[in-house]
């Protein structure tokens, strides 16, 4: 294993966040089709603020949504990790697994195998019991890529967050337990 990667799949290396990250992540959020089912496009500074709060949750905690490349080229793609959602509802506090990926790098399979080898270090790595998915009712890829992975879904709710009009607040919760 490379010693910049804290895990790896066949294809994906998991690692913290690095200054060279700053204008790729800037770019793949402001990405009008990566960014369709969250509320906006986010500027460099808020792309790289995202950044330094993901660093900070790393070193609190062992874990955030890490930055992932391709390890063939170590091309960075976007995040796929797991954080610990607080916001108010009926399953927080959780574990949420939850990715964002370049263009580029869709239908090839890599938010399937990141999403599984995140999940397998959750479980296995950091012992957890049960982790989490959302994603707005709208968004059916994210939706396809939970059931895919073999959560299962738990439920409907309102995100918090969003204003009563936005169309992406009514939200969709998966959960799998680290026995399935």
């Amino acid at each position: 294993m490379h010693a910049e990667y804290l895990f790896q799949s066949e294809r994906l290396g998991f690692r913290n966040w690095k200054l060279s990250d700053h204008e790729p992540f800037a770019k793949l959020n402001s990405d009008p089709e990566v960014m369709e089912f969250f509320p906006k496009l986010l500027t460099p500074e808020e792309s790289s603020a995202m950044i330094e709060r993901m660093q900070k949750t790393f070193e609190e905690l062992g874990y955030t949504f890490f930055a992932v490349d391709i390890l063939e080229r170590s091309q960075f793609i976007g995040f796929i990790g797991i954080i610990r959602a607080t916001f108010d509802a009926f399953f927080t506090p959780c574990y949420e697994i939850g990715w964002r990926l370049q263009k580029s790098s869709w239908n090839q399979g890599f938010a399937t195998e990141g999403t599984l080898a995140c999940l397998n270090y959750g479980f296995n790595v950091l012992n957890m019991k049960t982790i989490h998915s959302i994603t707005a009712v709208i968004n059916n890829k994210s939706e396809h890529l939970m059931k895919k992975v073999g959560m299962e879904k738990i439920g409907v709710f309102d995100h918090p967050k969003l204003a009563n009009n936005d169309p992406l607040k009514p939200h969709v919760v998966y959960q799998i337990s680290n026995n399935q």
